[in-house]
């Protein structure tokens, strides 16, 4: 810039400069954005690493019924743990999935097959027994009647699935519903099961080729942060070139403006 622009610059009013802060503070807000991703993307790898861990423990049994109470949920998430009681068959409900990546030989559209299971020391736990296709379910469903012999259940402890703003509501008649939620899915069924955990277990895989087919345990966490640190860095390194280039159209006209208001005085 010559003296000559910078004396233009002096001259020029409170909105030049304003704009100036402006751009300079979206500058600092898009670094901090970036900044903020970045953290996330630490927070989000640290979670993951710890669920793998985690899935990969030996299964645990659960408390008994009478220290529900003061459990905390999370200490189960993602925990293998073992079960042992009693499936009421009769009141399995069904919960559309579509299935993919399947780790058995089914896949596609379908149901989960979510089951009380009456634990021998009391209480009822939700156990998503596997998936079942689209076309099987009717003769699935059918075959669902009374209540099973006292069974071993393993599989993966998870948190409810929760219902959003769109979800529709669940088909009482046919007993088939979209999350796999205990207490929506308690109310599915009479009488409703009680006392009931407030998540479910994802059993483990059964006989190959048996329906439902165990063993679909599905956990994914999102993990966009990188992406979004750099759209906001690049947003960063992009405001003040733009800003220069503002200042150096606005610099560069001012004596043309200032001749031009001369002329017409």
């Amino acid at each position: 810039m010559t003296d000559a622009d910078g004396a233009a610059a002096r001259r020029l009013g409170w909105g030049f400069w304003s704009f100036i802060a402006f751009m300079t503070l979206l500058m600092a807000l898009f670094v901090t954005l970036g900044v903020w991703q970045l953290n996330r993307l630490a927070e989000k790898e640290a979670l993951i690493a710890a669920v793998a861990e985690r899935l990969h423990l030996p299964p645990v049994e659960i408390p008994t019924v009478g220290q529900w109470g003061g459990m905390d949920a999370e200490t189960f998430a993602y925990r293998p743990v073992k079960l042992i009681g009693t499936f009421r068959k009769d009141q399995t409900i069904l919960v559309f999935t579509a299935l993919s990546d399947a780790k058995g030989k089914f896949s596609g559209p379908g149901y989960w097959a979510m089951t009380p299971l009456a634990l021998e020391g009391g209480g009822t736990i939700f156990v998503n027994r596997g998936f079942v296709p689209q076309a099987a379910a009717a003769n699935f469903i059918a075959g669902e009647t009374g209540t099973s012999a006292t069974e071993t259940v393993t599989g993966v402890a998870l948190n409810p699935e929760m219902a959003g703003a769109f979800t529709p509501g669940p088909g009482r008649p046919s007993r088939i519903d979209w999350v796999r939620n205990p207490a929506r899915l308690a109310a599915l069924v009479s009488p409703p099961p009680s006392p009931l955990a407030d998540y479910f277990v994802d059993a483990d895989a059964g006989e190959p080729g048996a329906i439902p087919q165990g063993g679909e345990t599905v956990v994914e966490f999102p993990n966009n942060h990188l992406g979004y640190a750099f759209t906001w860095f690049g947003f960063a390194m992009i405001t003040p070139v733009l800003l220069a280039f503002w200042v150096f159209r606005q610099v560069r006209q001012q004596p043309k403006n200032i001749a031009a208001r001369g002329l017409n005085h």
